[in-house]
């Protein structure tokens, strides 16, 4: 988990600064190829990712400056709606997850993945949850085993509902192991860190 601070009343992040070590270039790089689940391309090269609200917008500016690729953010009309574009060329929508060689590197890619398309509950009442979702299910798959070669586990992949979405596919995070993805995981995205940080006790 990384380090928020406020600087000129927009939300960023030192990528400096984490619970144990300084990330490296490749753990960036790969956080990135992980968060770009939550992306599109515009017009054939320009990589868009596309949130409510601003926090993790402008997490992912820092990440990708740290790496030396340039991006801009611009806030969708009439709407707490913010977009970033990058034409960083690493970046790859068909990139092999399973390639990743170190756990580091897979830690990272998944932390991407499930800062994009990952959920945990935000009412601190509600019971806790840990789930990845996807319409890709072979994904999905990968997913499930790179946290297993991490030692976390993770339940049956399911779909919620054919008749809603035929192709959705989900993964919950198996109680036991929340805490080790929690630590071995974690969450750059603002809001989830925090949640964890309350919820899971690291």
């Amino acid at each position: 988990m990384l380090k928020v601070q406020k600087i000129s009343r927009e939300v960023v992040i030192d990528p400096s600064e984490t619970t144990r070590q300084a990330p490296c270039g490749d753990e960036i790089k790969a956080y990135l190829l992980g968060a770009l689940h939550d992306a599109s391309l515009n017009k054939g090269k320009r990589y868009r990712f596309t949130q409510k609200g601003k926090e993790w917008i402008f997490v992912l500016k820092e990440l990708f400056q740290e790496i030396g690729y340039n991006s801009w953010i611009y806030r969708e009309t009439n709407r707490d709606v913010y977009t970033l574009e990058t034409l960083a060329g690493f970046l790859d929508f068909k990139f092999n997850p399973l390639n990743l060689k170190t756990d580091s590197e897979i830690s990272a890619y998944v932390r991407g993945f499930f800062d994009a398309e990952g959920g945990i509950p935000r009412n601190k009442e509600a019971d806790f949850y840990i789930q990845l979702v996807q319409k890709d299910k072979d994904k999905i798959k990968k997913l499930s085993s790179m946290l297993s070669s991490l030692g976390i586990s993770t339940g049956k992949m399911h779909n919620p509902s054919k008749r809603v979405d035929p192709n959705y596919w989900r993964i919950y995070v198996s109680w036991k192991s929340h805490k080790d993805f929690a630590c071995k995981i974690g969450s750059w995205h603002p809001r989830k860190a925090k949640i964890f940080q309350t919820r899971v006790m690291i």
